[in-house]
This record gives structure tokens, C-alpha cells and sequence, in this order.
């Protein structure tokens, strides 16, 4: 398992958009990855679980990725998150 801890610069936090981008991206990878904010943790594959977690400009989000492809997706998420988050 990988994990990993980013803190969101956005200044709108995780809308529509990015919530859209993240889910489509983690859906190419067959690991499980969920997304854990305010003591929350969702798959971050369902759009609408993201977006329900309300995250906010300033706050820790952690990223736990499990599965075969662990390395590449988690290497693919800090790359979308220092992008555009």
C-alpha cells in the first residue's frame, strides 16, 4: 500500500472539476484508491464521493493506494495533484 499526505492550494478546494479529472484518472488504474478527509474516507473512482467530502483550500487530504499498479497510480496522483490542486 501506498499512501501519501498533500495539502490543497486550490482556492476553490476540490469542486466539479478536479473532483471529475481525479475520478477519471483513477479509473485507468485497477488499485483501489480512496481519498480520507474530516475523518472520511471515499473511493476516489466515485465522482460524487469526492465531492462529498467538501475539501477546502488549505486542508490535508491523504491519498491510500492498494493494488497492482499501486506505483504508477501513485505516481500519476501527485503529479495530477501538485498540477491541479
Amino acid at each position: 500500500m501506498k499512501e501519501f499526505v498533500y495539502a490543497v492550494k486550490d482556492e476553490l478546494g476540490i469542486h466539479a472539476r478536479p473532483a471529475g479529472m481525479l475520478a477519471k484518472l483513477a479509473a485507468g488504474y485497477k488499485s483501489q484508491i480512496l481519498i480520507c478527509c474530516n475523518d472520511r474516507e471515499v473511493d476516489v473512482k466515485r465522482i460524487m464521493g469526492v465531492m462529498s467530502l467538501g475539501v477546502k483550500q488549505g486542508q490535508q487530504i491523504k491519498l491510500k493506494v492498494e493494488g497492482e499498479d499501486e506505483d504508477e497510480a501513485e505516481e500519476a496522483l501527485r503529479k495530477f495533484m501538485d498540477e491541479n490542486l
